[in-house]
């Protein structure tokens, strides 16, 4: 790039870097940083020079989305979980598998990825989610091991609300972004509580309704993410996810 711009001069060399940083706008640029860590300054455009970099160069985003593969890893280890909490069959080691690798680690890695698209929002939200996983198969697994005791009702109670808590602050941020994730998250919020007060209570009726609840939930997560994938590869909406004005 310095090689072609020290052949312009004046105006010619001004229009042509601001023409380049409008292309790398336009396709994402995600940084801008200068090669040799030399700021060097094209001295001949005076004041359009200013703070531009003979080695600059931009990097531009071409990674694809990584939000379906988190909505998946979510929506069916919750499904799953939830058909365990309404009664279909007991808790084994395929819903424990799915929240150490699926639900778990597959989270975690899509948080990453959204972290280097300077995503805050789902950069905490896939992280988080992904450790709440391996948190929750911890809490499982690991009196099992005899590390230490069985939680107690108490402490799971407080889990599972502060938890309710944390995604009740991520669902007023979904406002400004879509209709699906606003419903995503309210009823992950409403679960949290709900599996909250089913401890608290002992009720099992309402831990089945919770269940059912749940279902409802890692089902509407699932429809997120398969929407983002079909609209992308069709340039169209078939299945609306509901765009909130900002």
């Amino acid at each position: 790039m310095s090689n072609g711009a020290e052949q312009k001069t004046g105006t010619d060399l001004g229009t042509f870097v601001k023409e380049t940083r409008e292309k790398f706008a336009k396709a994402g640029a995600g940084a801008v940083g200068d090669l040799n860590g030399e700021h060097e300054v094209f001295g001949e455009l005076g004041d359009l020079g200013a703070g531009v970099s003979k080695t600059e160069v931009a990097l531009c985003d071409t990674t694809s989305n990584p939000a379906p593969l988190g909505l998946f890893a979510f929506g069916m280890t919750t499904v799953l979980l939830n058909l365990h909490n309404a009664g279909f069959f007991p808790l084994d080691s395929m819903i424990l598998a799915m929240g150490i690798f699926y639900g778990g680690l597959a989270q975690v890695i899509v948080g990453i990825m959204e972290w280097k698209k300077k995503n805050t929002f789902g950069t905490l939200a896939f992280t988080s989610y992904g450790l709440f996983w391996l948190t929750l198969v911890g809490l499982i697994v690991i009196p099992k091991l005899g590390w230490v005791t069985k939680p107690e009702e108490t402490s799971m109670i407080a889990y599972l609300v502060m938890w309710g808590i944390f995604t009740g602050l991520l669902l007023i941020g979904t406002f400004r972004l879509n209709k699906a994730l606003v419903f995503v998250f309210f009823t992950l919020t409403v679960l949290f509580f709900m599996l909250a007060y089913g401890d608290y209570t002992g009720n099992a009726g309402f831990k089945v309704l919770t269940g059912y609840e749940g279902i409802l939930c890692g089902l509407s997560a699932i429809y997120t993410g398969i929407a983002q994938v079909w609209n992308e590869l069709y340039g169209k909406t078939i299945l609306p996810l509901g765009p909130l004005k900002k």
